[in-house]
């Protein structure tokens, strides 16, 4: 899902958010995704009960509205970075991937974690977050 379809999604009918930050070159990404996607009852809890943002934070250059804030991407280069990715990252000046954003209905964070989450840890905190 992209941020604008997100933001049509969640004024309609609110819902937590997980917001997935990650990059192509980053292998540890790439086994996380690879595990995630073979977990199918973790895939059904965040497609019925939450929305799901995957974001490339080197690829993506569009621009993005999130929480009536613009964020656009920073070319460097060859690569670039996009400032959401920054300013959702809490070190600033180098992000730590992949990062897990969550948000509740109401778009607060309600946890942040940098690296690698396993399935069973992403489902326990999901279904947590659904149960506070």
């Amino acid at each position: 899902m992209s941020f604008k379809d997100w933001e049509i999604k969640q004024a309609e009918e609110p819902k937590p958010t997980v917001i997935h930050i990650y990059t192509d070159w980053c292998s540890i990404c790439r086994i996380e995704q690879f595990e995630l996607n073979k977990d199918r009852q973790l895939l059904e809890l965040i497609n019925e009960k939450f929305y799901f943002i995957p974001f490339e934070a080197e690829k993506m250059t569009e621009t993005v509205r999130f929480q009536e804030k613009i964020f656009r991407y920073l070319p460097n280069g060859n690569s670039g970075i996009h400032e959401l990715a920054l300013a959702l990252s809490k070190n600033k000046s180098r992000p730590v991937y992949p990062l897990w954003i969550i948000l509740n209905e109401n778009q607060n964070l309600v946890d942040y974690h940098e690296g690698i989450f396993l399935p069973e840890q992403l489902e326990k905190k999901l279904v947590e977050i659904l149960n506070f």
